[in-house]
């Protein structure tokens, strides 16, 4: 019977919901020492590559069955799209995880990297690298927008199960966007909204 079902549910932990339907991906905010000052390495993707060719991102990508966890997965990118190995990187934390309107679950950590001079980027994956000193982050604020997410309603959608009909007001979702200006490089979407949110965990940039 059901009852012993839900007996079962006592001292469950929590998930998100549906995260099964998600594409889940780790992703590591490197930082590391140039010339005694703390940086973060951002990478410029590849051109060669089919999803987001040419833009700036952390090290990461999708989580593997055989990763046994979402932080060794952030190192394992990490390690093969900049020719180092496990031991070149030190985890120092999580950050929060990231659950996008596209179907997209991003599991952020922090970390570094031991020796930046032992960085070879594999050249299918990472066009090059370069480096942000954090003093610089937390001294200049990001420029700050909303994009709206719409919904898209099927025509076949059941309209007359719902209150009101074809006239219900569904909802829009409001997406926030950053853009971290660095010289020549603008870094944005979800990759400054890891790098804002890793920003105020140090407490001193605010919304």
């Amino acid at each position: 019977m059901f009852d012993k079902g839900i007996e079962d549910l006592r001292g469950r932990k929590p998930n998100i919901l549906e995260h099964e339907l998600a594409n889940k991906s780790a992703v590591l905010l490197p930082l590391v020492k140039v010339q005694e000052e703390t940086c973060i390495l951002f990478e410029k993707r590849s051109s060669l590559l089919r999803l987001q060719p040419g833009e700036i991102c952390f090290p990461g990508g999708g989580i593997e069955s055989s990763d046994r966890g979402t932080a060794i997965a952030a190192v394992r990118e990490t390690c093969e799209e900049l020719g180092l190995v496990t031991e070149d990187v030190e985890l120092i934390a999580p950050l929060d995880i990231m659950v996008t309107p596209f179907n997209a679950i991003i599991y952020p950590y922090v970390g570094y990297i031991k020796d930046c001079s032992k960085i070879q980027v594999n050249r299918d994956e990472v066009e090059e690298v370069f480096y942000v000193p954090v003093n610089f982050l937390l001294k200049n604020k990001p420029i700050f927008k909303k994009l709206s997410v719409k919904m898209d309603v099927p025509a076949d959608f059941p309209f007359e199960l719902i209150p009101h009909g074809k006239n219900y007001p569904f909802r829009e979702a409001s997406y926030p966007q950053h853009f971290y200006i660095w010289k020549d490089r603008v870094i944005w979407g979800m990759t400054a909204r890891i790098l804002n949110h890793f920003l105020n965990l140090l407490g001193t940039v605010k919304e």
